[in-house]
């Protein structure tokens, strides 16, 4: 397939290695190499994005203004096509688009130590702050009610009513501990409504994989901007908070391997406001740690109704996936409140300690 490809956007193509690429489990992506230099070839999922020139459109506008405001900074811009096209569209096999492999850069798949999370939760602060004066309606909504808390939890509500009897009935204690915990939806709903909470370019997918780091392991850039649109910054560091935070991943079907990291959770303070600190209002700051509560919520909520209805959506390798996987995220989530003391004084000393800083 890619081979097909390649000659929209290369004239020589007779020598070129492929093999496929990284972790990510929405486009399809291989590297490309000649003698000369690599790049990345990625099939854009139409399941998933039902507009791929609204990803195109995006990613467009951001480079232009990052070259006129910010010229320094390694955006990541598509490679055109030979006929000047953002995308290479084949009636059979949909959209691609390629892109330059930076040299020299890699990322990982799992936060392990500290510095990790601080250089991911720094690049995707930088990400923002830099596109903090752009308009927002040039950006497109590249998938329509993304992290709408407020339309997930109506699904849940259906996915009850509506869902397989024996599952529901299986699901009990989930089921009332999430509805119990609605209070989460509440205050998103409040946070929309709060005129100190501004939208802004949000990346939306804030996993480690998601920020290339250099040969010492420094950020040197966000990727995968498929999601970036506008949005709130609690899905940003809600998205870190979820999946930096535990050891163990939303796979883990041993409870006792779920803990918070107050470490972790330290370095995507410093990391994330270093560079956002002087932009999010006060009340944006306080809801740092709610932004991991949102997040976490909802993605229990989305485990559960998918399980509910018959593991339409994630698909599951095994009997009761999703449920596990609902269960896994509820664990996470009383874990993060039962460190939520120790979390808001780290958040309070760095708050305190930034805006000092800035004062002087």
């Amino acid at each position: 397939m890619e081979q097909q490809i390649l000659p929209a956007y290369l004239k020589e193509t007779a020598n070129l290695s492929t093999e496929t690429f990284g972790s990510g489990l929405i486009n399809t992506t291989w590297k490309i190499t000649d003698k000369n230099r690599s790049y990345i070839l990625q099939r854009i999922n139409q399941d998933v994005f039902k507009h791929p020139e609204w990803i195109a459109s995006n990613l467009r506008q951001i480079a232009g203004y990052l070259k006129i405001h910010h010229p320094d900074y390694l955006f990541v811009e598509p490679v055109k096509t030979l006929d000047n096209q953002d995308l290479a569209i084949s009636k059979e096999a949909g959209y691609f688009r390629l892109l330059p492999f930076i040299k020299d850069s890699h990322s990982i798949d799992v936060v392990t130590e500290p510095s990790q999370a601080y250089e991911a939760a720094k690049q995707f602060g930088r990400f923002t702050a830099l596109l903090e004066g752009m308009k927002l309606d040039d950006l497109h909504t590249t998938i329509a009610d993304f992290h709408n808390l407020t339309l997930r939890f109506r699904q849940f509500e259906e996915a009850i009513a509506t869902g397989i009897p024996d599952r529901i009935l299986n699901a009990g204690p989930e089921i009332t501990y999430l509805k119990d915990k609605s209070g989460i939806v509440t205050t998103y709903q409040q946070i929309c409504n709060n005129p100190s909470f501004h939208l802004r370019v949000t990346h939306h997918d804030t996993k480690i994989s998601n920020v290339l780091l250099d040969a010492s392991n420094k950020g040197l850039c966000v990727i995968d901007l498929d999601t970036v649109m506008a949005g709130y910054f609690i899905s940003d560091v809600g998205d870190m908070l979820r999946t930096y935070l535990s050891p163990a991943s939303e796979e883990e079907t041993d409870m006792e391997k779920i803990r918070i990291r107050t470490d972790i959770f330290e370095a995507i303070v410093k990391g994330y406001l270093s560079e956002m600190n002087a932009i999010l209002s006060a009340d944006e700051k306080k809801a740092f740690i709610y932004a991991g509560k949102f997040m976490i919520y909802m993605q229990a909520i989305r485990f559960l109704s998918d399980y509910l209805n018959g593991d339409t959506y994630y698909g599951a390798r095994y009997a009761d996936h999703n449920l596990q996987r609902a269960r896994n995220q509820i664990r996470l989530l009383q874990e993060l409140e039962a460190k939520e003391p120790e979390l808001t004084e780290i958040l309070n000393r760095y708050i305190h300690h930034q805006d000092q800083t800035t004062s002087i």
